[in-house]
């Protein structure tokens, strides 16, 4: 069995990657559990405090993954969060295409219900795409939101991460101010509306039409306007503009294909104090050479044991000759 990150965590499958690191199903031997762990280098002083400002967040709501722990193994450190094992409302989106509106107006109302508790905290998310809006596996039943991904995210009146004028966030999704002013939730809002399009149509945020026939088309143009003083001003204030068109129950199963939120992860090992196979965190080459070397053992195994099997075929032969 592989040494476990910093004597905590035991990384399985790698569920996520991004310019600041790499997300991996784990095993918390601390606290006997499993959750996602966000791996990180401390190869620059930025990313070194982007990982204290995450360690810090400590927003307590359904429908948020904080980072809850943390440890530090040589030159990586590693956030741990919640686990959520229904991957994003990017692969939802992949897996069945646009859709139906009342589903989206749930998955928004979730979001934005998250996002009024991040703002309440005093921080702007600045990154609000489908990859960071997770969901438990709920099947075609009503969907279940947790924002993730804090690592671009900054405090109201604290020191920038990043210089005026460089970009943040993914583009398509990031409001126009974002890296030129103060950050403010209608930030926030513009990523909303333009994830909630981006549902309704399937499209890429650049693909986006201007007229669309779902009811939610005027209120997500609204959000995604260009002039923040034409955004609602608040994530209480969105949701309540969204409120008259969310349902009570769950009309998309009419649809000839509803929405279904699958398992993404692996089951968890049937004894959690002794997980199977868990991984380190190595150079991409070597843990491909690794590969390659089991993979050449295997494929001699296999030919010793058919070598072994027609020998012993041609002496029963002989004997029975």
């Amino acid at each position: 069995m592989a040494n476990p990150f910093a004597g905590r965590y035991d990384l399985h499958e790698q569920i996520g990657s991004g310019g600041m690191g790499s997300v991996w199903r784990a095993y918390d031997r601390k606290h006997d559990t499993w959750v996602a762990v966000k791996v990180l280098t401390q190869s620059e002083a930025g990313t070194l405090l982007r990982f204290v400002r995450e360690q810090s967040l400590r927003v307590r709501h359904p429908h948020v993954v904080a980072p809850h722990g943390w440890a530090a193994d040589d030159d990586h450190i590693a956030l741990s969060m919640d686990l959520v094992r229904g991957g994003s409302a990017a692969t939802l989106l992949g897996d069945h295409g646009p859709l139906p509106e009342s589903y989206v107006a749930v998955v928004l109302d979730q979001l934005l219900d998250g996002l009024a508790a991040i703002h309440r905290a005093g921080v702007v998310h600045r990154d609000i795409k489908p990859a960071n809006i997770l969901l438990e596996p709920t099947a075609s039943d009503r969907p279940y939101v947790r924002v993730s991904d804090f690592g671009v995210a900054t405090r109201v009146g604290e020191p920038r991460l990043t210089e005026r004028g460089h970009k943040v966030g993914t583009p398509g999704y990031v409001a126009p101010e974002a890296a030129s002013a103060d950050p403010a939730p209608p930030a926030d809002l513009y990523g909303v509306g333009v994830v909630g399009r981006v549902l309704l149509t399937g499209l890429d945020p650049d693909q986006l039409p201007d007229r669309h026939p779902s009811r939610l088309w005027p209120l997500l143009q609204q959000l995604s306007a260009t002039d923040p003083a034409a955004r609602p001003q608040s994530a209480e204030a969105a949701r309540g503009l969204l409120a008259r068109f969310v349902p009570t129950g769950q009309p998309w199963l009419g649809d000839p294909e509803p929405p279904y939120v699958f398992e993404q992860l692996t089951q968890d090992a049937d004894d959690p104090a002794h997980p199977a196979h868990p991984a380190t965190v190595v150079d991409a080459d070597t843990d491909s050479d690794t590969g390659n070397r089991q993979t050449t053992l295997r494929v001699v195994m296999a030919a010793s044991f058919a070598l072994a099997a027609i020998l012993l075929v041609i002496v029963l032969v002989l004997l029975l000759v």
